[in-house]
């Protein structure tokens, strides 16, 4: 986050280099057994790295606050004076409690803070069990159960690492002695409620558990499995409950920071929670407004679970295990006042819940409006009828996806209806872009609004990587918080969209410069500008693509060898995937030189084939990628584009009025970009867990805008292409 201002630096360039372009054409992605025994492994690691350890000087007191279904909407001024007083001391930020199940319950959560990795119990999930008493201390029963059963193999990570550096552990509550629990299953002190603690100071470490606001949606050993179990108005007076309690033994903590983490789900939706730090050196002592982030999410206000457990091994000066995945928290200087920025947070629980729940109908209702289209376009191109509602329908088509990212310029998150006005924003911002693409000077060019439509979904993607994507998250074709599976760089459909872009922008400038006869040139801007988004996708912190990267080099290279007037081969194709694994590996390398605090999941990856623990990773991400080939939503938009394709190339005037042909017979260099655009789709398919969700936007974006440049050129008059068997009419000259 400190290299911000090169990345925003760098939009001009990116922006610049993106309308150069474009201005020559617009002018005219394993069994259990593999998985247990890497398991072990890093059970082992963890083990040998501790006990190799001394205690060592001490550093911060640190309480971790644990309010399992806390959201910033249950911290008001009047219902939870306490939790909102504490708010104007703290740095504040969104906490993404995602662990291993769609929502996370107590047990995981507290089991997540324990292992300082992504953790779950599996089976029924509800409060962590009790811990049974031990002198001052107590020790969790059977807690090795949950590595020899469960297969949680870090569990007991940060309660073993402060042990082995000589920091004292206090437990209050039963999810608060899952956490700090060593090994053993054992914490040094132990209470089961704050009202039952005589001295807070003994602990260096102490986590305490409020389970007033939980406590209502846990049935036996089960979370609900409803949204909302609670009325308005029992919900308020849990918060109100919980408050009281925090603020019972608040004023007793001192001067140790103190981490506050609405820590687990409350039912069957996620959301994202509330996470509060106020401590010395936090930057929250200057009476300033901060806010509360991560490298982990590469993003100033929102953290992870496990950033929880590096956190806290960092403030008392202990070493986090290698096993641990989260980074320390930062806080960050933050504009508003406190209910401005408690507002903000909220209204981002709002968007993440809002893309999480329209996803489904929008990509439905996309995949509709795709098979439509296609359907439609068969009919009137092979009658020639309706030409002009045909193109422009097909460049509609192709603004949706660069819409999705462009409305987060606007406050539809904060709006009273913000589903409505999220769709109701995407359409209009589409129809402007339509009309731009047909109505500017460019509209007479065979590939004007192709290359209009291609530089702005270029342009907005490689903006929004240089800038931290602000536009990808909490956006229908990027990824939100709420769900977790990704939190900064170039998601999988994100890619897909600017692999096609870029390619179909970059051979749109080069059919003009080849035109010219300066053919090497046309070879080095496909090459050059194709090399820079590609580093862009891969690089840590930035894209972080591993996938991306794979998938890029060969779309780039056969894009490349078309333009160059080169044979592509299956050989060649083969290497230039290799050459793709090759770069990815390196820059993944490069990651994992890095500090580990530093370092992203390519960095993380290579240290797991280092030690022998990928295959889990590469197991599930291959079981992803497999179950995509039969979503109902993906599918028949890859089925009907494809179908199109094959019909309208094998048999032009008998199903497409010729308009491929055609378009690549007036812009040859155009069927350069289409096939890079479908190879880079397809490998990336296979190499991506998203799989049909990258060739099926590959080709959402693709297919229209070539078929709208084909539409002009028949209306420049071209002739139609006879159908196969019958003879041929030469196209007549018309200006590109």
């Amino acid at each position: 986050m400190s290299d911000t201002w090169v990345r925003r630096a760098l939009v001009a360039v990116v922006f610049g280099v993106s309308v150069l372009a474009a201005a020559p054409a617009a002018a005219s992605g394993l069994a259990s057994g593999a998985a247990t025994t890497a398991g072990v492994r890093a059970a082992e690691r963890v083990a040998e790295r501790v006990a190799e350890r001394v205690p060592t000087a001490a550093g911060e007191r640190v309480v971790l606050v644990g309010i399992p279904g806390l959201m910033w909407s249950d911290v008001t001024p009047a219902g939870t004076p306490n939790l909102w007083r504490l708010a104007g001391e703290s740095a504040l930020g969104s906490l993404s409690v995602r662990a291993v199940r769609k929502d996370t319950c107590p047990y995981d959560a507290w089991l997540t803070v324990s292992a300082g990795v992504r953790s779950a119990v599996g089976g029924a999930c509800g409060m962590a069990p009790t811990p049974k008493a031990d002198g001052e201390g107590a020790v969790v029963p059977e807690f090795s159960w949950l590595w020899e059963v469960r297969e949680q193999d870090a569990a007991g990570t940060l309660g073993q690492a402060l042990h082995a550096a000589g920091r004292t552990t206090m437990a209050v509550g039963p999810g608060a002695a899952l956490a700090l629990a060593d090994r053993e299953g054992r914490v040094d002190l132990y209470a089961p409620s704050p009202a039952e603690v005589t001295q807070w100071s003994r602990g260096d470490v102490v986590a305490v558990e409020i389970p007033d606001l939980i406590s209502p949606y846990v049935s036996g050993d089960r979370m609900s499995e409803v949204p909302e179990s609670l009325s308005d108005d029992a919900r308020r007076a849990a918060a109100r409950a919980a408050d009281a309690k925090l603020g019972s033994f608040l004023p007793q903590l001192g001067p140790a920071t103190v981490l506050v983490a609405g820590l687990s789900d409350h039912g069957s939706v996620p959301h994202l929670r509330t996470a509060m730090l106020r401590g010395p050196d936090s930057g929250t002592s200057s009476g300033a407004a901060w806010a509360l982030g991560a490298r982990s999410t590469h993003r100033d206000d929102m953290v992870i679970v496990p950033d929880l457990t590096a956190t806290i091994l960092a403030r008392t000066g202990v070493a986090a295990p290698p096993v641990v995945v989260g980074v320390p928290v930062e806080t960050h200087a933050a504009d508003g006042t406190l209910d401005e920025r408690v507002e903000a947070l909220r209204a981002a629980d709002v968007a993440g819940q809002t893309i999480r729940d329209a996803t489904g109908v929008f990509f439905t209702s996309l995949a509709m409006l795709q098979v439509v289209f296609y359907v439609t376009a068969f009919l009137l191109l092979r009658r020639r009828d309706g030409l002009p509602a045909v193109r422009a329908a097909a460049v509609a088509l192709a603004s949706i996806p660069v819409s999705t990212y462009l409305v987060n310029l606007t406050p539809w998150a904060r709006t009273a209806q913000p589903a409505v006005t999220l769709f109701a924003s995407i359409a209009a911002i589409a129809a402007a872009l339509t009309v731009v693409a047909l109505a500017g000077p460019w509209r007479r060019g065979v590939l004007g609004p192709l290359t209009v439509i291609a530089a702005a979904t270029a342009a907005v993607l490689l903006g929004d990587l240089l800038t931290g994507t602000p536009l990808q998250l909490n956006s229908l074709m990027g990824y939100t918080g709420v769900v977790g599976a990704r939190y900064y760089g170039l998601g999988n459909i994100p890619f897909a969209l600017l692999a096609t872009a870029v390619l179909l922008v970059t051979t749109a400038a080069a059919d003009r410069l080849v035109r010219a006869g300066r053919k090497a040139l046309a070879v080095a801007l496909v090459t050059a500008l194709g090399a820079f988004a590609m580093l862009l996708d891969g690089w840590p912190g930035v894209g972080s693509d591993f996938g991306g990267v794979i998938a890029f080099v060969p779309g780039i290279a056969v894009t490349a060898l078309i333009v160059a007037g080169k044979r592509v081969s299956i050989v060649k194709l083969g290497a230039f995937c290799a050459g793709g694994g090759v770069l990815v590996m390196a820059i993944a390398y490069l990651d994992y030189l890095r500090p580990p605090a530093s370092q992203t999941h390519l960095g993380r990856f290579v240290g797991q084939v280092a030690d022998g623990t990928f295959l889990p990773v590469i197991s599930r991400k291959l079981g992803a990628m497999l179950s995509t080939l039969l979503s109902p939503n993906l599918m028949p938009v890859v089925l009907a584009a494809f179908a199109f394709l094959v019909f309208a190339l094998l048999r032009p005037g008998a199903a497409s009025a010729g308009v491929l042909p055609i378009a690549f017979e007036r812009a040859p260099m155009l069927k350069a970009g289409l096939l890079g655009a479908l190879v880079s789709g397809l490998v990336g398919m296979l190499v991506n867990d998203s799989g049909a969700a990258v060739l099926s936007m590959a080709l959402a974006l693709a297919v229209p805008l070539v078929l709208s440049a084909g539409i002009r050129a028949l209306q420049h008059g071209e002739p139609v292409p006879a159908a196969a068997g019958s003879p041929g009419t030469p196209p007549s000259p018309a200006p590109a």
